[in-house]
């Protein structure tokens, strides 16, 4: 595989890291909310970017301020494994590198940072999506080792996932405990240390972390404890905001830069007749609906840099899943 410098932003287990080992809490204290969906002040170019080792599934998960993109291939059901890469500007098919941690049978890239580390998780089996056990991990300068909160052993189907990582060198992600409550948490790769991420209100409700920025703003989403609703949150010094649609029967916030945007999904209705549109929000403008013109109706939107730029997947007309991009 051909060397490569990668930088970048970015949801599943139970081997701890080597080293010590230290528990907190990051309490999220205080709050506000925010759920009107403005009109567009933003024009975007889209472009369909698919690995061609797998045409039918690509989602892209992460881009950083040099335009590296961190994602993967393959829908993960049985006989379809996931399988990681990174992709380079200028985006043809030879820009494509593989990463997938050692020996295992599937990876995601979930996330990268400017300094050239790389997050995501791994699984050892391929029975099918939601039937196999998921390991955190990162990628040092081309050194892999897994990166698992040490509470997510208590499930029988272990899934711990990393989604996000800064410039720091902190990432975030959730594990999921035996009743199927997520749990957030903060992962520091340098001292090896981990510190939990709650919900002030009810500290345990389900919560994913899913993506940081160099200021520490955590953005991801949580079962609201006054409506029930899964609800998009921004964790900023201390205040957590609640991101809803007005409308929406679920938001959820998946990416962070460091002007404060935050980007993600929203969906309107349910069953059958659910619609998924992705998301750009600032404490400015409030929510902005983003769809690709190829799929409107089914877009998530998971990352976003400084440029603006914002990577994420849409469904086609028939029916395949493709990564996207999109640039101011």
């Amino acid at each position: 595989m051909k060397s490569v410098k990668r930088s970048a932003l970015r949801v599943a287990a139970a081997t701890v890291a080597s080293g010590m080992i230290a528990a907190g809490t990051v309490a999220l204290a205080g709050a506000a909310s925010a759920s009107t969906l403005s009109p567009a002040s933003t024009s975007y170019s889209f472009v369909t970017l698919d690995n061609a080792n797998d045409l039918t599934f690509n989602q892209l998960l992460g881009i950083n301020d040099e335009g590296v993109i961190a994602g993967y291939f393959g829908s993960g059901a049985a006989g379809h494994p996931n399988k990681g890469y990174v992709l380079l500007p200028p985006y043809g098919q030879g820009n494509y590198v593989n990463e997938n941690f050692p020996h295992s049978v599937q990876t995601q890239v979930t996330g990268l940072n400017n300094r050239g580390v790389t997050v995501g998780f791994w699984s050892n089996t391929n029975k099918g999506v939601g039937m196999d056990a998921n390991f955190g991990w990162v990628d040092v300068g081309g050194h892999f080792r897994t990166a698992d909160d040490p509470n997510a052993s208590s499930a029988s189907l272990v899934t711990d996932q990393l989604l996000g990582v800064n410039d720091f060198d902190i990432a975030v992600g959730f594990y999921t405990d035996a009743n199927g409550n997520n749990h957030g948490y903060e992962y520091d790769i340098n001292t090896n240390t981990y510190r939990s991420i709650v919900d002030p209100n009810s500290p345990g409700a389900s919560l994913t972390a899913a993506a940081v920025n160099d200021l520490g703003q955590v953005a991801g989403f949580y079962t609201n404890p006054a409506t029930g609703n899964t609800d998009g949150f921004l964790l900023s010094h201390g205040t957590l905001t609640d991101l809803a649609v007005t409308g929406a029967s679920a938001t959820m916030a998946l990416g962070v830069n460091n002007l404060g945007e935050v980007v993600g999904t929203y969906t309107v209705g349910s069953g059958s007749s659910a619609v998924m549109h992705g998301f750009t929000w600032t404490a400015r403008h409030g929510f902005t609906t983003v769809d690709d013109p190829h799929g409107i109706g089914t877009t998530t939107i998971n990352g976003v840099n400084d440029r603006g730029q914002l990577v994420g997947f849409y469904v086609d007309s028939a029916g395949n899943t493709d990564g996207l991009l999109a640039t101011p």
